[in-house]
């Protein structure tokens, strides 16, 4: 489940960085930017928690490459992510793993900062 969780995280940058690069009309340039600074954070806590869960559990995590399962539009696709990490966090990393779950906890400010970002900003 964990390598099912980093490329949900994957995923979200393509979809950001993708959106980010194509924003235009009012509000592009808060959409630009918000998105500007999701991407790049998004895979620097990817990469913290597979490199945690690695060393804690030794074992190298399987990450699968996924289709877009999630909404096209950028603010929906990440309420989506979001709702589907915050009901998968416990099945990707065991809930008594507090280091990892700390890090699950930045994810998640991360998407409601960029969700409030394109909401209110954009």
């Amino acid at each position: 489940m964990i390598g099912q969780f980093i490329a949900v995280l994957f995923l979200a940058r393509d979809l950001a960085h993708r959106a980010h690069l194509a924003a235009t009309g009012p509000g592009s340039f808060a959409k630009h930017e918000a998105l500007g600074g999701f991407y790049p954070a998004v895979i620097d806590l990817a990469d913290q928690i597979a490199e945690a869960y690695q060393g804690a559990m030794l074992e190298l995590i399987q990450i699968p490459l996924l289709d877009n399962e999630f909404p096209s539009e950028i603010k929906a696709a990440l309420q989506s992510q979001r709702k589907w990490i915050v009901a998968n966090r416990y099945k990707a990393v065991p809930k008594e793993e507090t280091q990892m779950q700390n890090i699950i906890d930045e994810i998640v400010a991360l998407y409601d900062s960029t969700i409030y970002k394109l909401h209110f900003l954009g």
